[in-house]
Parts: C-alpha cells; structure tokens; sequence
C-alpha cells in the first residue's frame, strides 16, 4: 500500500514543491516577535488568545470574526494586557480573506467552525503566512491534499493544534518509548468520549450549535484526533511508519432525538429530526509496520467524560484510565502481576518539557496544554525550526474523518489511507523528546 515519490508526483507537485516540503521555513525575522491574526474569537478562540498573551514573544495585530460582539470582546482582552488594540474584521464568513492579506501577520490561527478549517489556512499559506488550526484540520480527503500541496508549494507550514500531544503522560509514555521501557510498541486504544448534546442544542453556556449539523447529516468519526495525536508520536506515524488502511463501524442513533425530546417537547423540529450519526463509533486502523490503533467516538450517549487511552508493548503497558503501567519483571509477583505506580517512574522519564514549563502551564486551559501548545508553536516557528505537528500530520490525522464515514457508509468496509508524505515517512526523524523543549 506505500506510495512511493514518482513522476506523477512530482509533475504534479513541481520541482519546487517538492524542495519546500523538505525544508524548514523560516520566518524572514528570526528571534523577532511573532505577529499573529487569529479567525474566530468564540470560546475556543478566546482560550487560545489567553494563553498567547502570557507569551512575551508574541503580537496579534488583528482579530476576525462575524459576531462583533465577541470580536469586541477579544479585543478588550488584548488591550487589556497592556497591547495595542487589534484591527477587528467582521465583514461576513469570508473576511479572514482581507485579515491573511496583511503584510505585518506571520502566522494566522484559526479556530473557527471545522468546515472554515482549510479555506483560512490556504487563505493564509498563499497569502506568505504560516498556518495553525483548530482540530481536525480538513473534512475531505480532498482538503487534506489541498493543505499539504498549498504548504508545499508556498513553503508555508500547516500546523495542528492538537494539544492532547503535551499531556504530562504523553510526553511521559513518549520518553518511555525511546528508552525502550515498554519494549516495542503492538497496539494503542483510546477515543473521544465526553457527552456534548448540550452543547450541539447550545442549551449551556458557550455552546456550539454548528456541532449539531454535522450529527444530521454524517457518520462516522467526526473528531479522531485527540487519541490519535499521541498514539501517532508513539508510534512514529509519518516519520518511520505510516498509517495504511482502517475499517470503522457506527451504532444506531438514539441519543440526540431523544436529548430533543426531553429538552424541547415532542413536536419541536429538533425532536423530530432524524440524526444520521451513530451514537458510538468504533475504528480500527492498521499501519504500514504492522501497528494497531483502535479509536472510540462517542459525544452523544449520556456519560461521564472519559480519557481513555492506553499503549501496549511488548515489554508492557501504560494505561491512562488506572494511571498505572506495569512492566515485565519490575513487579514483585511475575506469575500474577499487579499495576505499578507512576511515581516509581516519574522523576527519571518526566520530560523536561514539564519539568522546565510545567509552573507557566498552571492554571492554563486544559490542565496546562493549551499554554504549553502556544508555547511551542510560537517558540519552533520564531526559531525557524520545523512544528512539533506539522502539515503532514494534520492531514493523515484528520484525514480520518472522512475515510470512517467511507467505511462505515459501505458496511465497514476496509478503505486505504492516503501517503500523504509520499514515502518520506521512511527517512522523516522522529518527534525528539530533547528537541521538544
């Protein structure tokens, strides 16, 4: 199943492209503070503006978004940290097309609804910025090519901003892996599992009701990045080994007719609307090395929010869930083994990037990995280094999305994962725990 690089691509891509995706770009005033325009200023917007204000590094020159009220908002949060008021621009969906085209913007942030994900970072890519989103990246197969070729081509970098992937016990697990702790990786399981009907029918604060549309009309695993973003450092995805083909399976859909129901009475039009999404989606993805992930979906059923995700090697297994491991041979009865406790292991494989930011993270979204995600995305693109996440992951992570809906759409039927490195990921280094600080 590898794709190769061969003469179709590089008609295709160019010569050059070909040049910019093997280099680094770097920003033409290196060490300077990165100036930055951010499309979308709800809630997820505003979150990620906090934590780029702790940053002395950083400008943001301008703000985009249709509801002038919460662009006013973000504005006065802007100021109110002793910065310049940022140029506002709420001129209608489209108008991030006039924020990309300033020439004092380095990078462009976007964290608006998913289907504005792509079209803000190609607007920017083509416009000389640097690109970050809001997960996923793309909803097509289509888009995911789309933002790799524009990166190529402009060499522009493409960033997701999957924070999940600085977790203390993502980069725990990650030093781990290297010092071959856990022996060699077989198998990782974990999904997004956190009950969000309230907030598809924007009956609580802050709600989304855009979720919802999406619900109506599409099935499959709509939102796989949060796992699947530390599993793929693990297991070297797109720099050693590549993802190759998944197979995905949905449930009935009850869940959200009969939230409507209960919350609008039985003749409202959301009661009576039929949801095409399953309650609980479940995917199986292979890898080119004979990896295997399993990845849950499940924001309808009612739950308690659940982290799951645990890593199996072949000398052991971390399991988030317990906040255990165990090892072969450390435990004390080999014949009948008993969990182990983190702390028999933190002080030694407790990255350095928690060890030397982990008092900024506090207090910080997300228990501290929202600041920790703007910390380095500010940090590698203002050094001229390439991103923790670069345009490559964020299209074979997202590029999920529609694949499971292609699969579960012909009764699970296995669907091939594009190469969208077109075979680099056999020489692409690895994620380095040391260069991560």
């Amino acid at each position: 199943m590898t794709e190769m690089i061969n003469r179709r691509d590089v008609l295709r891509l160019g010569a050059g492209g070909l040049a910019a995706a093997a280099a680094a770009p770097t920003l033409a005033a290196k060490g300077e503070p990165l100036r930055i325009g951010v499309v979308g200023t709800g809630g997820r917007g505003t979150s990620l503006i906090r934590e780029l204000l702790k940053l002395d590094s950083v400008e943001i020159p301008a703000l985009c978004d249709i509801d002038e009220e919460r662009l006013a908002r973000a504005q006065a949060l802007v100021t109110g940290a002793g910065k310049p008021k940022p140029e506002g621009y709420s001129r209608g969906e489209t108008d991030f097309r006039r924020l990309c085209e300033r020439d004092d913007l380095d990078l462009v942030i976007t964290a608006t609804p998913w289907k504005w994900h792509t079209p803000v970072c190609v607007a920017a890519m083509k416009a000389g910025k640097h690109a970050a989103t809001e997960v996923p990246a793309a909803q097509t197969v289509e888009e995911c090519w789309e933002l790799v070729e524009t990166s190529e081509k402009t060499g522009k970098h493409c960033v997701l901003l999957e924070n999940d992937c600085y977790y203390w016990y993502t980069l725990f697990v990650l030093n781990l892996i290297r010092a071959g702790m856990l022996g060699e990786v077989l198998y990782a399981e974990g999904g997004y599992m956190h009950d969000i009907r309230a907030v598809k029918f924007n009956t609580v604060p802050n709600g989304e009701p855009w979720r919802l549309e999406p619900a109506i009309h599409r099935n499959g695993n709509l939102y796989p990045t949060h796992p699947l973003g530390p599993m793929s450092w693990w297991m070297d995805i797109n720099r050693g080994d590549r993802f190759t083909y998944l197979v995905s399976m949905s449930s009935k859909a009850r869940c959200l007719k009969e939230f409507a129901i209960r919350e609008f009475g039985p003749d409202d039009p959301r009661a009576r609307q039929d949801y095409k999404l399953g309650d609980v989606n479940t995917t199986l993805i292979g890898t080119e090395n004979g990896h295997q992930i399993l990845l849950y979906f499940d924001t309808n059923t009612p739950r308690v929010k659940e982290h799951l995700i645990r890593v199996q090697g072949s000398k052991g297994v971390y399991n988030q869930m317990l906040e255990k491991i165990y090892i072969d041979g450390h435990g004390e009865r080999r014949h009948n083994p008993d969990w182990l406790p983190l702390d028999r292991y933190r002080e030694q494989y407790e990255h350095q990037l928690w060890k030397t930011r982990g008092e900024q993270a506090r207090g910080a979204g997300h228990g501290g990995i929202d600041y920790l995600l703007m910390y380095r995305l500010v940090k590698t693109l203002r050094n001229g280094e390439p991103p923790d996440i670069d345009v490559y992951d964020a299209a074979a992570w997202s590029v999920i999305v529609p694949l499971t809906e292609a699969s579960v759409a012909g009764r699970s039927k296995p669907v091939d994962i594009p190469d969208f490195t077109r075979g680099k990921w056999k020489i692409r280094p690895p994620v380095d725990p040391d260069r991560i600080v």
